[in-house]
């Protein structure tokens, strides 16, 4: 047996046996390459020297690695006696069992506070297996198995309660096995037998431990030949949830280190495989499970405060049935011009002044903007010009008395006086001029001086100020429910704290998706006259009343609404 020096990385060997052989240095190979592998070694014993040939049944050499905490501490080498595969498996699995007795004698030599923080890590390690697996049948047959490797048991089995009965959920390096055999049998009367005594029982006892009952394990150990057995039952709030029993080899018994351990271990795994029962029942036993104990709650001792506040749950449920209340349409709204004027470009042309812009107050006959008229002018001058020869040629066709060509200047003439008069529409329609007094709604053409217009361009809209429409966007869930005439209010994002009545004039047909959903168009004037606040634009919630409903109706609506739809989906 190699083991590390304490303080050291380095390892030397610690024990031979028999004490009396000679060359010990053929085990040094096998040894260095367990440590170096970190794993069970098997090989056959090569010769001892060159020319000297292997006998037909060469003699084996074993070796396997200690570990501490994780970490390799030491290594064990064995030289053997040819035997055949399922022999040399035995002494390999006996030898693993060996190093597992090694690992917690030298835990039983270390310092105590460290060795119980290891046992504490090691407990940690072992609940951590259990935890991060979401099957409770894979997460117990993990767990029993590192249960066996740590601890060297020859057998781990885990078994858990249900309806008063215990059954075998996971036995250590074994997936599968058969509930109804007799070896199986005779455990769960083990388990059962340290359940109804709420103790943890250990065989052979110790004859200064406490007295319990030891039929059932001893019936156990004849059976399957174990030098040591324990079981330890899982306790969760007074309750047995399930049972721990772990079998050594013939020979090893269960050493104080290890109960403590395994006391330790128990103690946490009973509200752990509770909680993780728990997660794998049904929906309908959940739900059974959370009714009694509400119930319990309700009715049991103590639990003022939860008792307290049933009670007002209660009572503002029963408010909610009897209770009525306003029912009121609740709908996102705008502020709109009553009248809003759009002024156009009257011409081809360009922006050659920009006087307001939007946001700002006019006046009747203020100029907003000007556009470009200079080839308008020219045009005119163009036109007249052609309107006086045209009316020269006249007078010399009527001197000379030729009537043909007489008309046909007089028409000339007219020709160019209607355009002419054209003109001067266009030259008297540059200037944009506001109609009434207002606000501009829309339109900025300061950024645009010297930019194209097109003939009938909207260049700006002008609202007035005494006349105002709020348009709610009503879900069309709702939109049922609104009709002429009903009354309601209007509170702007602007002003929280004021409150505009108005009065449903129309529901239009009209639509619009927004955000996921259908609105309708509800206009709604306001029935006071506006103050000097408003402006066209402005947003806010408007609420609409319809009448007097039941509160726990006005409440549910729009979840009952949705139940109601999904149902009507749902159903064939």
């Amino acid at each position: 047996m190699v083991l590390q020096k304490p303080g050291t990385e380095t390892f030397a060997p610690l024990a031979f046996w028999p004490e009396t052989s000679g060359d010990r240095s053929h085990l040094a190979e096998i040894t260095e390459r367990a440590l170096r592998e970190g794993r069970g070694i098997v090989q056959a014993r090569e010769a001892a020297a060159e020319g000297v040939p292997l006998p037909d049944r060469p003699p084996y050499q074993l070796a396997y690695p200690i570990r501490l905490d994780g970490k390799i501490r030491g290594v064990v080498g064995l030289d053997v006696v040819w035997r055949d595969e399922l022999k040399l498996q035995s002494a390999m699995r006996q030898l693993q069992w060996g190093a597992g007795w090694l690992e917690v004698l030298l835990r039983r030599h270390a310092d105590p506070m460290e060795a119980a923080r290891l046992r504490m890590k090691l407990i940690l390690q072992l609940v951590a297996i259990l935890l991060e697996r979401g099957n409770l049948k894979e997460a117990s047959s993990a767990l029993v198995t590192e249960i066996a490797t740590h601890l060297g048991c020859d057998r781990v089995a885990l078994g858990l309660m249900q309806d008063g009965v215990i059954g075998v959920e996971a036995v250590s390096h074994t997936v599968q096995f058969d509930q109804h055999a007799n070896l199986m049998s005779a455990t769960t009367a083990a388990m059962m037998e340290s359940i109804d005594q709420r103790e943890p029982i250990v065989y052979p006892p110790d004859s200064g431990g406490r007295l319990v009952v030891t039929f059932a394990h001893t019936e156990l150990a004849q059976m399957s030949g174990a030098g040591g057995l324990t079981t330890f039952p899982l306790m969760y709030q007074g309750h047995a949830v399930g049972a721990l029993t772990l079998e050594r080899a013939a020979g090893l018994h269960f050493d104080a280190p290890s109960l403590e351990l395994l006391d330790g271990l128990s103690a946490m795994l009973g509200p752990l495989v509770a909680i993780q029962k728990s997660r794998q029942r049904s929906l309908p036993a959940h739900a059974a499970d959370s009714v009694r104990g509400f119930w319990g709650r309700l009715v049991g001792p103590r639990e003022a405060g939860f008792k307290f506040t049933a009670m007002v749950i209660v009572l503002l449920l029963l408010f909610m049935i009897f209770a009525k209340g306003e029912y009121r349409v609740s709908a996102e709204a705008r502020i709109e011009g009553e009248i809003q004027r759009a002024l156009t470009a009257p011409f081809q042309g360009y922006v050659r002044e920009a006087l307001h812009r939007a946001g700002d107050m006019v006046k009747k006959g203020d100029v907003i903007a000007r556009l470009d008229d200079r080839d308008l002018r020219l045009e005119r001058v163009r036109l007249v010009a052609q309107r006086d020869q045209a009316a020269q040629q006249f007078r010399e066709a009527m001197a000379k008395r030729e009537r043909s060509q007489a008309r046909i200047a007089s028409a000339q003439t007219a020709q160019s006086e209607a355009q002419i008069a054209l003109i001067d529409e266009q030259l008297g329609r540059s200037e944009l001029v506001a109609p009434f007094e207002g606000v501009l709604v829309s339109g900025d053409l300061s950024q645009a001086l010297g930019a194209p217009v097109e003939r009938g361009q909207i260049l700006f809209e002008i609202a007035p100020l005494d006349a105002y429409r709020v348009v709610l966007q009503v879900d069309e869930q709702q939109v049922i429910d609104v009709h002429t005439g009903q009354q309601g209010e209007l509170v702007l994002s602007s002003m929280p704290g004021v409150r505009y009545p108005l009065t449903v004039k129309s529901v239009t047909p009209v639509n619009m998706a927004k955000e996921g959903r259908n609105l309708f168009r509800v206009e709604a004037p306001l029935t006071v006259k506006p103050d000097g606040r408003l402006r066209p634009g402005m947003e806010g919630v408007a609420k609409v009343s319809v009448d007097e409903r039941r509160l726990i109706w006005i409440w549910t609506r729009e979840f009952t609404s949705w139940l109601k739809r999904k149902l009507w989906a749902w159903m064939p």
